[in-house]
């Protein structure tokens, strides 16, 4: 059975995630504060975590570090704060996805299965990938992009730039985490490039540009790569 950490500080919200998660078939463990979270963490080895920000004693991007100092389980944040500065530093911390308080237990169902999905080894070794798509396939391995049969060429940045998104195919990426993984650590605020960049990509690999499948844009936010 799937194991999932549910780290929240409201009962009644715990007591509706517990319910509705073992109805699912799911085993559920509760912390209500960060310490606790970590502690079960380390013992329990969830699959996935669900976490609330605003924690009695610690932040939860706290938590997150701690969790990502070992542990590449996904990590789904629930959280009241909406501005894209806060989901940002979340996402920047290791966090997998975000869901804003009042949220719908149908959709934080559904974004709980596909980070768990997000999750499972594909058996391919993390240099030899290769992801296809309707239009369109990318050879981690051989560093190569082929479109209707043939090859398409990217320049060095916009290689770099795919490989990060499609590394993290079905993830959001943020902004500052593309910029200073593609660019340098120096950069973070440069969001022009990523909209120059991002455009070339879209004009040499979607098939309706405009109306893009594959590169999507959350706006403020970041962008996710979708097969």
């Amino acid at each position: 059975m799937t194991r999932v950490l549910v780290v929240e500080d409201e009962p009644q919200i715990v007591r509706a995630l517990v319910i509705n998660l073992r109805a699912r078939k799911y085993e559920v463990d509760a912390a209500p504060d960060g310490a606790t979270a970590l502690q079960l963490a380390a013992a329990r080895h969830p699959d996935v975590v669900v976490l609330d920000l605003g924690l009695p004693d610690m932040d939860g991007v706290e938590v997150i570090k701690g969790l990502r100092g070992w542990t590449r389980v996904p990590i789904l944040v629930l959280s009241a704060r909406h501005s894209s500065d806060e989901k940002v530093e979340a996402l920047d911390a290791g966090a997998d996805d975000y869901v804003t308080k009042p949220f719908g237990m149908d959709e934080l169902l559904a974004r709980l299965r596909a980070a768990i999905r997000r999750a499972e080894p594909t058996g391919a070794g993390e240099d030899d990938v290769l992801v296809e798509t309707g239009g369109f396939t990318v050879d981690l391995a051989a560093k190569k992009v082929n479109r209707a049969g043939k090859d398409v060429r990217l320049t060095p940045t916009e290689w770099h730039l795919l490989e990060v998104l499609v590394r993290n195919t079905g993830r959001l990426v943020s902004q500052k985490q593309l910029l200073q993984e593609v660019w340098g650590p120096s950069y973070g605020t440069e969001t022009n490039y990523l909209r120059v960049y991002m455009a070339q990509l879209r004009r040499k690999l979607e098939a309706d540009p405009s109306h893009p499948k594959h590169f999507i844009t959350e706006p403020g936010m970041g962008y996710r790569f979708e097969k």
